[in-house]
């Protein structure tokens, strides 16, 4: 699969989210590809293209026998919706625009870079979609020199602006996770693999914050409270998908309360420092001590108040 496949992909999606419901035959489908690509579209090469996007998106394009028509069904919930396959439709779709919109909108628009996305992305999801062993060159932070690992890549996870190979690693024999900002080369190989039955990488980390791997910790259960304003803002980007309002209890400077489900990590606690007083932690006492640790420390950095 090369990477403008994917585009042709990303078109056909969205040309059935415009078609809506009424949906489109054989021959206006075959018009619309002529017009954009300059090529006729065979009955063949589409049904492949929809069999590929129901495995790799998940979306279906379905066929009406009544009317002959194909259409996506709800495909407002598609477009609009907050499932990984709309994020993944609406991030290739802008990506797509903004390619080709360059020279025209240059200076209009402004997107965050994700360097390890848009080098080894494409080519993960093409060893994904045919469960193909990877070989990459990968460098920690800490190593002075790269090493060679052969992976089983099981899925892709975004996190913090970075994005993150899971799999499983044949020289460790476990499940590993790579930030792909540290793979320097990357090979798709001809061996083939088996995924493991039912795996769900949000079920994996469902209890876990960020990319930690749920090994040795349990999950706890976390209380903040933090003001109103600030819980606008947590209301539209929960910290955890287990985020919940609690009830009000009083007034005061910081009256909203939000309990959430996860294992403490590293990444949890500086994240919680970063809002600094305008959120606290109330439960548990070890989160709250370390979060509290963590602002003496910075306090100490920077010396006492003049």
């Amino acid at each position: 699969m090369k990477g403008e496949l994917f585009a042709k992909y990303i078109w056909l999606i969205q040309t059935f989210i415009k078609a809506g419901d009424t949906g489109l035959d054989l021959e206006q489908v075959g018009r619309r590809w002529r017009l954009h690509f300059g090529t006729d579209y065979p009955r063949r090469s589409f049904a492949n293209h929809r069999e590929a996007i129901e495995e790799i998106f998940g979306i279906r394009i379905d066929c009406d026998r009544s009317t002959n028509r194909y259409l996506i069904r709800a495909s407002a919930d598609v477009s609009d919706g907050d499932a990984q396959a709309a994020w993944l439709v609406n991030t290739f779709t802008v990506n797509h625009l903004l390619a080709l919109g360059k020279e025209r909108l240059t200076g209009r628009v402004a997107v965050e870079n994700i360097p390890s996305g848009q080098r080894w992305l494409t080519l993960l999801m093409e060893a994904m979609t045919d469960n193909h062993l990877v070989r990459i060159t990968y460098q920690k932070y800490s190593a002075e020199a790269g090493e060679t690992l052969h992976v089983r890549p099981y899925a892709v996870k975004e996190a913090e602006k970075r994005w993150y190979l899971v799999g499983y690693c044949q020289e460790r024999q476990a499940l590993r996770v790579y930030g792909l900002d540290r793979i320097k080369e990357m090979e798709v190989l001809q061996q083939g693999f088996a995924m493991p039955e039912r795996f769900d990488v949000d079920e994996l980390f469902a209890e876990s914050y960020g990319v930690y791997l749920p090994e040795g910790l349990s999950p706890e259960r976390i209380v903040l409270c933090t003001s109103e304003r600030e819980a606008r803002f947590l209301r539209d980007l929960p910290l955890h998908p287990s985020q919940r309002e609690l009830p009000q209890e009083g007034k005061g400077p910081r009256p909203v309360r939000f309990a959430l489900r996860t294992r403490v990590n590293d990444s949890l606690i500086m994240r919680l420092c970063s809002y600094g007083d305008r959120l606290e932690v109330l439960a548990p006492d070890s989160l709250r001590e370390a979060v509290a640790r963590e602002h003496r420390r910075a306090m100490a950095l920077y010396g006492p108040a003049q």
